[in-house]
């Protein structure tokens, strides 16, 4: 669509945890039906040299359906910056996201995880609705990623 700006949501929270915990969580792909809210299947389509995925495709509930869609992990920054980007699917022309992890300079054993995402639904929606929804979405993600981090410590 021309003239289509496509915006990032950002959340961050604190959790009780080091950047290495949180990264072990977040690129654990394969446990993520597990806690990740909607997100009902994950395969592991390739792995890269050191065994992690670079690339997994998921099926989620998404819009009252369900929707696949596989995206490609970027690794380079670990432990403290994981992003990924959309390889295809089937609702979406972009699903772009990163967790980056750092340590509290004030509260030991404190890290403050910041989360983005881009979502570029197929369908077009209203931005208003477009930004409504992608922050709920940023938010509930980041909330269960930080019981799942605080669990597995």
């Amino acid at each position: 669509m021309p003239g289509a700006t496509t915006e990032q949501a950002i959340e961050i929270a604190d959790v009780a945890a080091t950047p290495e915990q949180c990264f072990a969580v977040a690129s654990d792909l394969s446990a993520y039906a597990e806690w990740a809210q909607g997100v009902t299947s994950v395969t592991v389509d390739a792995l890269d040299e050191q065994g992690r995925a670079s690339r997994a495709t998921f099926e989620a509930e998404a819009v009252g359906r369900t929707t696949r869609y596989t995206l490609d992990y970027d690794y380079s920054g670990a432990p403290n910056h994981l992003s990924w980007h959309l390889a295809k699917g089937d609702l979406m022309r972009r699903l772009d996201g990163s967790y980056h992890f750092e340590p509290s300079a004030n509260q030991p054993g404190i890290t403050e995880i910041t989360y983005s995402l881009t979502i570029d639904l197929a369908v077009p929606l209203p931005g208003f609705v477009k930004r409504r929804a992608e922050a709920k979405i940023v938010a509930a993600a980041l909330r269960h990623f930080c019981r799942r981090v605080e669990s597995s410590t």
